[in-house]
């Protein structure tokens, strides 16, 4: 997804932001071209909407979540998908540490927060939460 970002700012006239995690991949993708960074616990306010930045390691070491905590909803990347955490094959990925991320961080939000996933069906937390040791054991 890293790769049409700064295509995507320019059409959009909007900022890219990094979380300082991702500034490796980014370097290796697009050179020399700036962006701002993105932090854990950041908050933005776009229409009306607030969302909070949940940094989420292990699909990378800088992957965040958006948080919309009013309207009860996760927008969870590669983080976690409908029946699993995202995809961890890549040399920079940890499947260890994205299974620690949605332990501590997206697994404690609200069980009825709707969960809209980089890849395939909405979900939710209370859908997911319950197989957690599940995907431990089978190692994806």
């Amino acid at each position: 997804h890293i790769t049409v970002a700064p295509e995507l700012s320019e059409r959009l006239d909007t900022r890219v932001f990094v979380h300082p995690g991702d500034q490796m991949l980014w370097n290796q993708t697009h050179p020399g071209v700036g962006h701002e960074d993105l932090s854990d616990g950041q908050v933005f306010d776009i229409a009306g909407t607030r969302l909070r930045v949940v940094n989420t390691p292990g699909h990378s070491p800088g992957s965040c979540c958006l948080y919309l905590p009013e309207a009860k909803v996760l927008v969870s990347g590669d983080t976690l998908f409908a029946g699993g955490p995202g995809a961890t094959g890549r040399s920079f990925s940890d499947f260890d540490t994205i299974i620690d991320s949605i332990r501590e961080k997206v697994l404690t939000l609200p069980g009825e927060t709707e969960v809209y996933t980089g890849h395939g069906d909405v979900t939710s937390i209370g859908a997911e939460a319950p197989h957690l040791e599940e995907w431990i054991a089978r190692g994806y």
